[in-house]
């Protein structure tokens, strides 16, 4: 059993269980070696002798850590430190957080220009336009976050439509106060319709209609600035 890779979760009485429903107990020599080093945690791994800990965040499968023979997470802490203490690991370490660095710095300029086509203001609106879209790409853009933003999957078009759309459902909307009943398909259904009325909302400034103090982006957006 030692030798199987699993992939195992925690139950509510803290075992871990497999997809069945099983217990399972790591061996008497065994450690557990939680996420966060990937390069240790790949080392460890690479022997093909681990027990992969996951868990639900949403609809993301994320990984709580590994339970592996300790004698193989000792090597392996200290070939990666051994080999993170070199001079050309260190010079590649600033290299690569260099280039990390400048191609966020791109991809939030680039996004953010998205943001504002598809908000497509009218011409007396556009220092609105890029307020939001600057606001909208500073809360979807950070590395990490988890938002649609950071997705690959769709273009980065449709990225930035969604993008707006959160936003506006944190921003205009009562969505972060709603209680929302716990049947399927009903927060769908909830996120929908405010996404209606917030395509609604955009539709004004868009046509170059006089805005409405009642206007709820208005609104959020002179609450943000007062925050400031």
């Amino acid at each position: 059993m030692s030798h199987t890779i699993r992939t195992l979760t925690i139950s509510s009485q803290g075992s871990l269980i497999d997809e069945r429903g099983s217990k399972h107990t790591p061996p008497a020599n065994w450690s557990f070696l939680p996420a966060g080093d990937a390069g240790i945690t790949r080392k460890v791994t690479s022997k093909g002798i681990y027990w992969k800990v996951v868990f639900k965040k949403g609809r993301r499968t994320m990984s709580k850590g590994v339970w592996a023979p300790m004698q193989n997470i000792d090597i392996a802490i200290k070939e990666v430190q051994a080999k993170r203490n070199t001079a050309e690991y260190q010079k590649q370490k600033i290299y690569n957080q260099q280039r990390r660095d400048k191609q966020q710095q791109e991809y939030e300029g680039e996004f953010c220009r998205q943001v504002e086509i598809f908000l497509n203001f009218h011409p007396q609106y556009q220092l609105i336009a890029k307020t939001v879209a600057i606001l909208v790409t500073k809360h979807a853009i950070p590395v990490g976050s988890g938002t649609v933003a950071r997705t690959a999957m769709i273009p980065i078009e449709e990225r930035a439509g969604k993008a707006v759309v959160a936003w506006m459902r944190h921003q205009t909307t009562g969505y972060d106060d709603m209680h929302i009943p716990k049947i399927k398909g009903e927060r769908r259904n909830v996120r929908r319709n405010l996404a209606h009325k917030s395509i609604s909302t955009l539709e004004v400034y868009r046509k170059g209609i006089a805005i409405p103090g009642s206007c709820p982006l208005k609104r959020a957006l002179e609450k943000l600035t007062q925050a400031k």
